[in-house]
């Protein structure tokens, strides 16, 4: 169950930092209280993985699928570059979940 609190708060991780754009420097009311929510939920789901999994593992993979939701979203939504260099970056940060969550077994 760890895994899918983990899963879940990277998902919320994503969401709020797109919603950070939408705030304009937190100046709009709505996408303002959508990203703290987010927010909240990311850190709460994430406390309730490391209580079984480690504190390193979780917190690397957690920022892991913010990074890559970050700039997946950027490019789809904001028209951020997607050039071969940041495409392979975000390639070496998957290879890096992916290892991660190998190393650390069920």
């Amino acid at each position: 169950m760890a895994w899918i609190y983990l899963l879940l708060a990277g998902l919320f991780e994503v969401a709020w930092a797109i919603g950070l754009k939408y705030t304009e420097g937190f100046a709009r009311l709505w996408p303002t209280v959508g990203t703290v929510t987010a927010m909240v939920i990311s850190i709460v789901l994430l406390a309730m993985a490391v209580k079984t999994l480690p504190i390193g593992t979780a917190y690397a993979i957690w920022t892991g699928i913010g990074a890559v939701g970050a700039v997946a979203f950027g490019i789809v939504l904001f028209g951020d570059p997607a050039t071969i260099a940041r495409l392979l970056c975000v390639a070496l940060i998957v290879i890096g979940i992916v290892g991660l969550k190998l190393a650390a077994g069920p």
